[in-house]
């Protein structure tokens, strides 16, 4: 049994529309945050809000943040609450009527204050999890970040303690007037990201090899196609 506080701990994360949706199980939030790549940070940048699309990773309740030290979106989100969104579509819904057209789709909104890691050892444990998460198995074969790359990185933790979950499923929820009327097609065309064969770099010296961790995933698509 998890001793993990459950979701929507406050007014603010706690969802007010569509509760249905709405789950509690941290668990769930863990699979929208790993099956992701990129998530949207917002922040209010000289006086308005601004949301921008970025890389993340996640270990255990803290998600990791980075980008350009000079970047001021992120001098922004030091400055006070952040909101960061991760969102899988999953399907697009059809419905007998415009205004019950909608998506199937797993989403997440996490916000709090973040901190900047200025310990070396954090921070580079930061960039490896953000590197692993989006490629796993790259960070233990290319170069590490040097002095000069890290100066200029700005990294960034945030708890997830302060987080919501909304999901969707199954088809059309039409009016049943809609649905008598009939002679309208309603259901739903469902959505996935793939990955594809890869593409070797131009300047690639002959003899080096796709990794076999690159292979797996695209293996792993046409497994499940």
């Amino acid at each position: 049994m998890s001793n993990r506080m459950p979701l929507s701990p406050t007014p603010r994360s706690t969802p007010t529309r569509e509760k249905g949706r709405a789950r509690t199980d941290r668990a769930e939030l863990d699979a929208v945050l790993d099956a992701g790549l990129v998530c949207h940070l917002g922040v209010v940048l000289d006086g308005t809000p601004v949301v921008v699309p970025t890389v993340y990773g996640r270990d255990g309740d803290t998600l990791f943040l980075h980008g350009s030290s000079g970047a001021g979106n992120l001098r922004a989100a030091l400055a006070g609450d952040i909101s960061v969104a991760v969102t899988l579509v999953d399907g697009l819904v059809y419905a007998r009527s415009a205004m019950h057209f909608s998506m199937n789709y797993r989403s997440a909104v996490v916000r709090g204050r973040a901190v900047e890691l200025s310990d070396a050892d954090e921070r580079m444990h930061a960039l490896r999890v953000i590197v692993e998460h989006s490629a796993p198995g790259a960070w233990d074969r290319v170069r590490p970040p040097s002095k000069k790359e890290l100066a200029a990185t700005m990294v960034l933790a945030l708890d997830l303690t302060e987080a919501s979950v909304k999901v969707r499923a199954g088809g059309p929820r039409d009016d049943s007037g809609d649905i008598e009327t009939g002679g309208v097609w309603a259901g739903v065309l469902p959505v996935r990201q793939m990955w594809e064969a890869p593409i070797s770099s131009a300047d690639l010296e002959a003899g080096v090899e796709v990794p076999r961790d690159v292979l797996d995933r695209v293996a792993t698509t046409l497994n499940t196609a």
